[in-house]
C-alpha cells in the first residue's frame, strides 16, 4: 500500500477499518504532542502559581500560552507534517483563533471554580485546570484537523481514484 492510500483509505469495510486506523494514528500522534503540552502547562502553571504572586487564573492563562506555542511545533511537524504547508500565514492565524477559543474554555472551568465557587487550593485548582483542559482538548482536536491542519485535496484526489480503480477491477473479475 502507498502512502497515499494510506492516507485515505478505499470505501467499504476493508476501507471503514483503514479509516480508523488512520483516524487511531493521528489521535495517537495528537495524544503524544498534547500529553507533553499536558506537562509543559502544568509544569508553567505551578512554577507561576507557587514562584510568583500572580493569580490563579493569570498564571494558568500564562501556562497555556506557553504549551500553545509547544503544541504548535509539535502538531506541525510530527502530528500533522504530512499536511498541506501552503498558506502557513492562515494555518498560523487560524491555529491562534481555536487556540484561543480553547483557552477560553480552559481557563473558564478554572475562573468559574476558583472565583465563583471559591475552590483556590492548589490540589483544586489543578483538578479544575485539568478539567477545563480535557474539554478544551476535545474542542482543539477537533478544530485542528478539520480548520488548521487540513489534508491535502491532490492526495484525498489521488486515493480516490485509486479506490474507484480497484473496485472497477474487483467488478470486472467478478463478470469473467
Amino acid at each position: 500500500m502507498t502512502a497515499t492510500t494510506e492516507r485515505t483509505p478505499p470505501s467499504g469495510p476493508s476501507g471503514l477499518r483503514g479509516r480508523f486506523a488512520v483516524l487511531f494514528r493521528e489521535i495517537a500522534k495528537f495524544g503524544v504532542v498534547g500529553a507533553l503540552g499536558v506537562l509543559v502547562n502544568f509544569g508553567v502553571f505551578n512554577l507561576m502559581r507557587h514562584g510568583t504572586d500572580l493569580q490563579v487564573v493569570r498564571a494558568s492563562v500564562i501556562a497555556t500560552v506557553v504549551a500553545i506555542a509547544f503544541n504548535y511545533v509539535g502538531f506541525r511537524y510530527f502530528t500533522y507534517r504530512d499536511r498541506d504547508k501552503s498558506g502557513r500565514a492562515k494555518e498560523m492565524t487560524l491555529f491562534l483563533l481555536f487556540s484561543a477559543v480553547g483557552l477560553v474554555i480552559e481557563n473558564g472551568v478554572l475562573y468559574v471554580a476558583t472565583y465563583g465557587f471559591g475552590w483556590d487550593s492548589p490540589l483544586q485548582s489543578n483538578v479544575f485546570k485539568f478539567l477545563g483542559m480535557g474539554l478544551a482538548t476535545l474542542f482543539r482536536f477537533w478544530s485542528y484537523r478539520t480548520w488548521v491542519f487540513r489534508a491535502l485535496p491532490a492526495r484525498e484526489a489521488v486515493a480516490s481514484a485509486e479506490s474507484f480503480l480497484e473496485q472497477r477491477d474487483r467488478s470486472v473479475h467478478r463478470v469473467k
